[in-house]
């Protein structure tokens, strides 16, 4: 379902004026598409497709929504009418295919609208016409007033400019202002539906035309010079000005008393406001007495917190120094430990070296006390065998001063017999 936004014109869901002001465009353009191949870029919900169909030989409506393409595909149909989904700046068509392209109310909402302009001219025919219309930026910004810039549009265009750009791309153009304005018209009436409406006169008051005061502006270009220029005039069946303004009238009318029901219950609101305003008024009073003594009380406390802050910033400085003091005594324990480390170290080198001289002398004192015990047991062992040689000397002792003593050994040696016993 396509829904208006306020920015694509859907039959049924816009006002008349609005429709009207958009079918006029189609009106114009339809009487240069008799027996021509039309394109229609930027279609939307394609009913000036439809119009224009009615007097071409074909007629396709190129639009890049989906959506927009499948409205239209399911609303208009008819076997000279076609619809694609497709960019404006980049179609699907060889180079010249169209006799007429129409661009209505497209341009502005493009970035890259000189591609618009490019594409155009590359799919027109060399005797075809190209179409093109835009609102006028000067009226378009004033007619909006406080609802601001149209957040649809990218690129809005001023008189001058429109003329400038388009005269870049297409040798000849002609320019028109498009005028919403009022008629009046007098139109027969037979009984029984048998009016001949064939023939229309009209008159249109002469007048120099302001391009700065014109609604929108809507050229017609071609590659080939123009004939005529003539003023058209499109007035649509729905366009009954009293009617719609009394129409309009009773809504006006209708939604002022609405306001101004709004209007008196918001009175009502405002004093029952007010009234409670009053009462929120005293209770602010009160609550100011209280925060007045709050704000006392925090000063106090701010100032306490400030003094108790400097205390602790003057503690923070001295445990720094305390910390600052104890590294540096640290420092000092570790050299000095380090100092006993290296100390002790040295200490049990010499201690091992000691340790090992000591085994040293053990062992070489274990072989003097072998080499003892040996001496000390063959010591024994010679003691023994001289206590031997002594006992058998005392034997010998004893047993020659028996000799000596005896009579017969003495009568031997007066009478020089017997063997001479030794000294000793």
């Amino acid at each position: 379902m396509v829904e208006f936004t306020g920015e694509r014109v859907i039959p049924g869901q816009v006002d008349a004026d609005l429709l009207n002001e958009h079918l006029a465009r189609y009106t114009f353009a339809a009487r240069l598409a008799r027996g021509k191949r039309v394109l229609d870029l930027g279609c939307g919900a394609g009913y000036g497709t439809a119009e224009l169909a009615r007097y071409a030989l074909s007629a396709v409506g190129a639009d890049i929504a989906p959506e927009a393409v499948d409205f239209a595909r399911a609303n208009y149909r008819d076997s000279n009418l076609f619809f694609e989904q497709a960019s404006c700046t980049a179609l699907p068509h060889p180079v010249a295919t169209f006799d007429l392209v129409v661009a209505f109310e497209v341009i502005e909402h493009l970035a890259d609208w000189r591609e618009l302009l490019s594409e155009a001219r590359r799919l027109l025919a060399p005797s075809g016409q190209f179409i093109v219309s835009t609102p006028n930026k000067l009226y378009y910004t004033e007619s909006r007033g406080r609802e601001g810039a149209n957040p649809f549009h990218v690129h809005e265009f001023e008189f001058d400019e429109f003329r400038a750009e388009l005269e870049a791309v297409f040798p000849h153009v002609t320019l028109f202002l498009e005028n919403h304005v009022e008629g009046v018209t007098f139109q027969p009436h037979h009984p029984g539906g048998t009016a001949c409406a064939s023939t229309v006169e009209s008159r249109v008051d002469s007048a120099d035309p302001v391009a700065g005061e014109s609604h929108f502006f809507l050229a017609v270009c071609a590659h080939r010079p123009q004939i005529g220029s003539p003023t058209f005039v499109y007035i649509p069946r729905t366009a009954n000005v009293l009617r719609e303004r009394e129409r309009h009238i009773a809504l006006l009318e209708t939604e002022l008393a609405t306001k101004n029901g709004w209007l008196e219950k918001a009175l009502r609101d405002l004093a029952e406001f007010d009234r409670q305003h009053q009462q929120l008024l005293a209770v602010f009073r009160d609550q100011m007495q209280e925060l007045e003594k709050s704000n006392q009380w925090a000063a106090s406390l701010n100032a306490e917190l400030n003094e108790r802050s400097a205390r602790i910033e003057t503690l923070q400085e001295e445990l720094a120094q305390e910390q600052e003091s104890a590294r540096q005594m640290a420092e000092g324990y570790q050299f000095q430990v380090n100092e006993l480390e290296e100390d002790v170290q040295e200490k049990i080198g010499w201690a091992r070296d000691a340790e090992a001289r000591l085994d040293a002398e053990i062992a070489d004192k274990k072989l003097a006390l072998d080499a003892l015990h040996r001496t000390e047991t063959e010591r024994d062992e010679r003691t023994e065998w001289a206590l031997g040689l002594q006992r058998q000397a005392q034997a010998l002792e004893a047993r020659l001063a028996l000799y000596r003593g005896s009579r017969w050994v003495k009568l031997g040696r007066k009478i020089g017999l017997g063997p001479e016993p030794p000294a000793s």
